[in-house]
């Protein structure tokens, strides 16, 4: 039987750290060649297990430094059955690498529990089609079908919770939400928003949380958004807006452009780190539950690092 780590600590508050933009990092950074922003197939040998690890140990050692907690998400963001096929994977294929990142990560993180610090191991699952365009959508039955073949894995993982990251309809939403819940294991769900606050869809975000808590009986355990710049959705969390306290974290990009401008960018654009964390620490004084915060596309550690120092200090 598979023993998961604890329920949520972060839910209880605290400062709890997320990684960066891993597949910018890796590109950009690193100069590695990651064909459908797959970061998930350098787990397939040692040399890009040995790279996977050095990244997240920068985050590790954040959480030692600046914060009370680290949520450690799998780089499996492309880890379901179409993606792979594209990159060759079968079906045992995707199975194995999503059993790989948790292994990796659950090493790191057995080694900060080791040190005093709380560590979330998380099950990250990405959508089955563009990250920020939604293009062919399914029924949330479909998602669900879809997804539950990786979470049913994760769930037989130590993994503690798994989290949807981009998502950007709300009928998958709701499918991944209901996977988990039928795997057992308690979930997050991260929507994007374009620069005027709205999933692509055009649906308000506080819809959408609605939505998804209504047709899963509040299933999710709570909410994030990434993959947007704080200036694109400040302004729709209404502190009065009771769904807002459903959103916990914060998975921001540094640039201001908008999803379809860093479609057809050529180079990265990281913004200004300070001006983020600047922009972070205001949404934590409005909205002090907010305690998860990493970065997205385009940010790296040092993104993080201002952010968490900034937050820490409000």
């Amino acid at each position: 039987m598979t023993t998961h780590r604890h329920h949520l600590p972060q839910l209880r508050g605290g400062l709890f750290l997320a990684d960066g933009g891993l597949e910018t990092t890796l590109i950009h950074h690193d100069g590695l060649d990651l064909p459908h922003f797959a970061a998930f197939d350098l787990l397939r040998d040692d040399a890009g297990r040995a790279i996977l690890t050095r990244y997240f140990e920068r985050y590790a050692r954040l959480a030692r430094e600046r914060a009370n907690g680290a949520v450690l998400e799998t780089p499996t963001w492309r880890a379901s059955r179409d993606w792979g096929a594209r990159l060759g994977y079968d079906a045992a294929g995707v199975a194995d690498a999503n059993r790989r990142a948790v292994a990796l990560l659950d090493t790191i993180a057995t080694e900060l529990e080791r040190e005093g610090i709380t560590a979330v191991v998380s099950g990250c699952v990405g959508p089955r089609g563009d990250g920020y365009v939604p293009g062919e959508t399914m029924s949330a039955a479909e998602a669900e079908a879809y997804h539950r073949e990786a979470i049913d894995v994760l769930a037989g993982t130590p993994a503690d919770m798994i989290t949807a990251i981009t998502m950007n309809y709300v009928e998958e939403a709701i499918g991944v939400a209901r996977a988990a819940a039928r795997a057992g294991l308690p979930s997050c769900i991260s929507f994007t928003v374009e620069t005027d606050g709205r999933l692509p869809t055009g649906q308000a975000l506080g819809d959408a949380v609605a939505q998804v808590d209504a047709e899963t009986q509040n299933g999710p355990a709570y909410y994030m958004i990434n993959c947007a710049h704080p200036s694109h959705f400040a302004d729709a969390l209404h502190p009065e807006a009771p769904w807002v306290r459903r959103v916990r974290g914060l998975r921001a990009t540094a640039s201001r452009k908008s999803h379809a401008e860093l479609n057809e960018a050529t180079e990265l654009d990281i913004g200004d780190p300070a001006e983020l964390a600047r922009e972070h620490a205001a949404l934590r004084r409005r909205h002090p539950h907010l305690n998860v915060f990493g970065g997205c596309c385009g940010t790296d550690h040092r993104h993080v690092d201002a952010i968490a120092t900034a937050c820490r200090n409000v």
